[in-house]
């Protein structure tokens, strides 16, 4: 891409907090017209994630309803989660819906590659849609057991609605799902 020639030049990076998951870096850029400014983000981990929007035959969605540290509520999304090294994200995907719903899938359609704000992050995340499905439960890494939620296709405009259903990224699988499903 043109744009991508004029990046800004970076001048000096530095972690400037750390947690157990997480580093934050601060970047001094100078940019084409030469001005100099600094941006903090997210250091990249270069690990990826998924998420996975399961359609079963009769034409339901399956979505969990888990905890999130960051609303401090529940939370109604489709099943997601970090790409293990080594692995393929159409293999983190599957692995994903065995610990989190009980079910694989035969068909996996990768719909798009995503980040989130980045702005801060690097962190991509690739969105499949999930059909075909099959009962297969793996041992998952949640801290207590998730609430899967069956919601019909055909009313997907009310779960948009839905208060609980907040996450940006559920929200954008569901519409691209929904291009999908409705070909």
């Amino acid at each position: 891409m043109a744009a991508d020639k004029n990046k800004p030049e970076i001048l000096a990076t530095e972690v400037v907090a750390q947690s157990r998951l997480f580093k934050i870096e601060s970047l001094d850029l100078r940019f084409s017209n030469g001005v100099e400014r600094t941006y903090e983000r997210m250091k990249p981990s270069g690990r990826h994630a998924v998420l996975v929007v399961p359609v079963t035959a009769e034409g339901d969605l399956l979505l969990i309803r888990e905890y999130s540290a960051g609303t401090e509520r529940y939370e109604l999304g489709f099943p997601k989660g970090l790409v293990d090294h080594g692995e393929l994200p159409s293999e983190a995907a599957n692995r994903e819906l065995k610990e989190e719903i009980g079910f694989g899938a035969r068909q996996l359609q990768p719909m798009k590659e995503v980040v989130l704000a980045p702005s801060y992050f690097s962190s991509k995340m690739t969105l499949f849609l999930a059909q075909e499905l099959y009962p297969e439960q793996l041992e998952g890494d949640e801290p207590e057991p998730l609430e899967v939620v069956r919601w019909p296709v055909n009313q997907a405009e009310e779960l948009i609605s839905h208060l609980d259903f907040a996450e940006a990224r559920s929200i954008t699988a569901l519409f691209l799902a929904l291009k999908h499903l409705v070909k």
